[in-house]
């Protein structure tokens, strides 16, 4: 019997990390690597960075709910879920990078937070081809969220064909019409104004057709300086396994008492 229970408390916490614990996830065209191209290597850790791109998108993925845009193909990389509580700092770092141009064909990246709950994105930012101005945000599409400061604050394109493997075999060449380049890396940083479970959203999309990939690299997710992905079990995960915990010593206890036949 008591090798029954004590199974039965190991499957609970299992079927408990299982259930709580949410993995980061792509849908799409995601990556890691380092220094490539246009893009440097990272400014945080070994330089290493991860990477959403249209180039081997997938059909509606990567876009935003925004009307009169024919959003066609892209990806979409969501974080590990993490927590955090009013005040927190979220930090990390993202680089735009397009080889298509402006007018018709205006690809554009964004980054969300997202509650886990099911309450709506927190829109980090968005970026998005322009020949002239500045990429972030992205024209006709959502502003920065209350909170969010972006270093450098004017983020115009740098502009050229931009070489990235990341983006396929576009990597160096440029649709006519301007707006072709790379924003360089960009820090992001956000307060958080409520506590909960969140992942951070990246997407990237194209718009108009499916030639010419865009691509967003982005790293050194944090929150209070401390990595988002892979560190931390969440709160409910936590509790499970000490509740678990607590039942398999008070079995223990138990059986250390009961009198022997």
């Amino acid at each position: 019997m008591n090798k029954l229970i004590y199974s039965t408390v190991v499957a609970a916490l299992t079927c408990g990390f299982a259930a709580s614990a949410s993995a980061s996830v792509c849908t799409g065209n995601c990556g890691t690597m380092g220094a490539n191209g246009v893009v440097t290597a990272a400014p945080i850790g070994n330089g290493d960075y991860q990477y959403v791109s249209t180039s081997g998108g997938a059909t509606g993925v990567g876009s935003l709910n925004v009307s009169g845009v024919n959003q066609t193909n892209g990806s979409l990389y969501v974080s590990d879920s993490f927590s955090a509580s009013a005040g927190d700092s979220l930090h990390f770092y993202f680089n735009y990078v397009t080889s298509d141009g402006s007018g018709s064909y205006t690809d554009y990246a964004w980054a969300a937070l997202r509650p886990t709950d099911g309450g709506a994105d927190i829109i980090l930012f968005t970026a998005r081809t322009t020949p002239t101005g500045n990429t972030v945000p992205g024209f006709g599409l959502p502003g920065l969220a209350d909170g969010v400061v972006l270093d450098p604050a004017s983020t115009p394109i740098i502009p050229g064909a931009p070489t990235w493997s990341a983006l396929g075999s576009d990597s160096g060449s440029c649709y006519t019409g301007g707006g072709c380049g790379y924003t360089g890396w960009i820090g992001m940083d956000y307060l958080f104004a409520d506590g909960g479970l969140y992942s951070l959203v990246f997407g990237v999309t194209n718009v108009g057709d499916t030639a010419y990939a865009s691509g967003l690299a982005f790293a050194g997710l944090t929150v209070n300086d401390k990595p988002i992905d892979g560190t931390v079990p969440e709160p409910a995960t936590l509790t499970l396994m000490l509740a678990g915990l607590g039942l398999a010593g008070a079995l223990r206890r138990r059986n250390k008492k009961a009198p022997t036949a």
